[in-house]
């Protein structure tokens, strides 16, 4: 069994964990915004920072879905490097949430995890995936 071989089921494992800690957030982010605002903070407060991590979760499951879209079709899976940077970063990434989201960590730290682990992985799909293409004879 190759290193391949082994890359390929915790590739998906692991992106699939990252997708699962990025519902629970989405379904559980009051906590969350409450630990970003002052003590004393008004309603349009909360709608505004609610609103700013349902765009930052929902860019998240986006890249997330494209990444998949990627490896589930076939044009990433073979690659032993982006898989290993997906399997690193994804799985970091779990761990993080989930500690994001038990104890109930300032909700600018989701944009650090989610700049280094959602957007990196992403961007390395998206230039596999363009010099494949690129590269196809038609």
């Amino acid at each position: 069994m190759g290193c391949n071989d082994r890359l390929i089921p915790a590739r998906f494992l692991c992106l699939v964990s990252h997708l699962s800690m990025l519902a629970i957030i989405l379904w559980s982010r009051e906590e969350n915004l409450k630990a970003c605002l002052p003590y004393d903070y008004e309603e349009s407060d909360l709608k505004t920072k609610d609103q700013e991590m349902l765009i930052g979760l929902s860019a998240a499951l986006c890249l997330i879905g494209f990444e998949l879209l990627g490896f589930l079709s076939g044009i990433s899976m073979f690659f032993p490097c982006v898989s290993l940077t997906s399997v690193a970063s994804h799985s970091i990434a779990t761990i993080l949430l989930s500690h994001y989201v038990t104890d109930v960590w300032d909700c600018h730290l989701y944009w650090w995890i989610f700049s280094f682990c959602s957007v990196i992985p992403a961007a390395l799909e998206l230039v596999v995936s363009f010099s494949i293409i690129l590269k196809k004879d038609f």
